[in-house]
């Protein structure tokens, strides 16, 4: 299956889950991800300029500070009108966009920080996908994402190995390393927190400093 059947099948998958897919994973949510959450938002200032891609359902739209201007975009058209009525009930002003984050349709470093949970584990190209947030950050910006990984224990990251031959055929990769994409798409990891046995990672990441500087003449304001 080549890269746009597999984006594909990920927007039909996604749109088909919209409709119960916060009740599917409100346990997991409150037992693991929801303080993480918090956590990985609490650093945003509210004067930013925020790009969140792959923004499903939104789970984030809470810990939107209020007073930042914020993009959220999503693969799935179905996911984006429940994100959407969210933002109405709470009246939180985001612009939201049905977009690939493999082909992000920004110019360079049009946003201060480029934040995205639990994505790049179904992100057909993570490599390029990640690339794409480094290019919409701005030099001096940052990158950060919320993901689960392949464990660094080795009896249990073989067991995620196994489980990945299963998943994988639903376009769900639970055996990413999550942190060396970042690192092959171009950016340079700045802070790293491991969760969960090492299962679920928190990570900051900028642009290169030979990239940042190649790329000021690029900046272009929103």
């Amino acid at each position: 299956m080549d890269l746009i059947d597999e984006t594909r099948r990920e927007q039909a998958r996604y749109d088909r889950q919209a409709r119960w897919y916060d009740v599917a994973v409100a346990p997991v949510e409150a037992l693991v991800f929801l303080g993480l959450r918090r956590r990985l938002w609490s650093a945003i200032d509210g004067t930013r300029r925020v790009l969140e891609i792959g923004v499903g359902t939104g789970r984030n739209l809470a810990h939107y500070p209020k007073t930042s201007r914020s993009v959220a975009l999503d693969l799935s058209p179905e996911m984006l009108k429940r994100a959407a009525r969210k933002a109405t009930r709470d009246g939180r002003r985001v612009d939201f966009l049905l977009a690939d984050t493999q082909h992000l349709p920004f110019k360079d470093g049009v946003f201060d920080i480029v934040m995205a949970t639990l994505v790049f584990c179904s992100v057909p190209d993570p490599v390029r996908g990640l690339a794409e947030a480094g290019r919409a950050v701005r030099p001096q910006g940052q990158v950060v994402l919320l993901e689960h990984v392949r464990a660094e224990n080795g009896v249990l990251g073989k067991a995620m190995d196994a489980l990945n031959r299963l998943t994988a055929r639903s376009g769900e990769y639970v055996n990413r390393d999550t942190a060396a994409n970042v690192r092959k798409a171009g950016l340079e990891v700045t802070h790293e927190e491991k969760h969960r046995m090492g299962i679920v990672k928190l990570l900051r990441a900028r642009p290169r400093v030979e990239a940042a500087a190649k790329g000021e003449d690029n900046v272009v304001a929103s």
